[in-house]
């Protein structure tokens, strides 16, 4: 589908934390989790924050629980066991219940229709949040980062979306809510980019010199690819 400033394009990829969903919408649910296990999740953002900085890792669920069990003071088993019940396990009932940003499932469902390859590509298992509040259904692939042993920025993930999704890099347009990770490692890729702010965000012009779109809703999201 050839789109206006955007050339061909044959799928359109998304991240799922903070563009699907409203993130404050999750920490609202998950409020007294983060409380109980707060200085958890401090010492998990400080590893994160290293393992976004790092090249594909051949066993990255093992290298994750090994930094964190330092921090911790404790064995890697110990540390990947806490992980699956505080992160993996532990907050698949939170995402049970919230719902997805208005318009999010029918722009897909109008862009799968229109004959565009749809993924999905998520920092964290895609599959914790089962069926992607009815989304999955229309997706070709759905990967995570984890999987593939490299968080975003790297481009190594999104180049195994495009080579899963049979899809050049150059004709996909990648849609997410962080420029640090989502905007920089499609451009990385090779792909472009739609950047979701919030409405606030976007009354000020927010924009972009990386991303070639920039929206603040999917009804707006899907005007600007369809025209309708």
């Amino acid at each position: 589908m050839n789109i206006e400033n955007l050339g061909e394009i044959k799928a359109v990829a998304f991240d799922i934390d903070g563009t699907l969903y409203k993130n404050w919408h999750l920490y609202l649910r998950m409020f007294f989790h983060l409380l109980r296990y707060n200085q958890f999740f401090i010492k998990y953002g400080l590893v994160r924050d290293t393992l976004h900085t790092e090249e594909q890792l051949p066993n990255f669920m093992d290298e994750q629980a090994r930094r964190m069990a330092q921090k911790l003071n404790t064995t890697t088993e110990d540390a990947k066991e806490r992980l699956d019940k505080i992160i993996y396990n532990g907050l698949k009932k939170y995402f049970a219940k919230i719902k997805a940003c208005a318009g999010a499932k029918e722009c897909i469902c109008k862009l799968k229709e229109n004959g565009l390859k749809i993924a999905l590509l998520s920092d964290f298992p895609p599959e914790q949040k089962g069926e992607v509040w009815g989304i999955k259904q229309y997706c070709d692939v759905i990967l995570g980062t984890e999987a593939v042993g490299a968080l975003k920025p790297s481009p190594i993930a999104f180049l195994e979306m495009a080579k899963q999704l049979e899809v050049s890099p150059e004709e996909i347009l990648f849609v997410g809510n962080s420029h640090k990770f989502d905007v920089k490692g499609a451009k990385a890729a090779g792909m472009k980019s739609a950047w979701f702010v919030s409405r606030i965000s976007s009354l000020f012009h927010k924009k972009s010199d990386q991303a070639e779109i920039t929206f603040c809703s999917y009804p707006k999201l899907q005007r600007m690819l369809l025209g309708k």
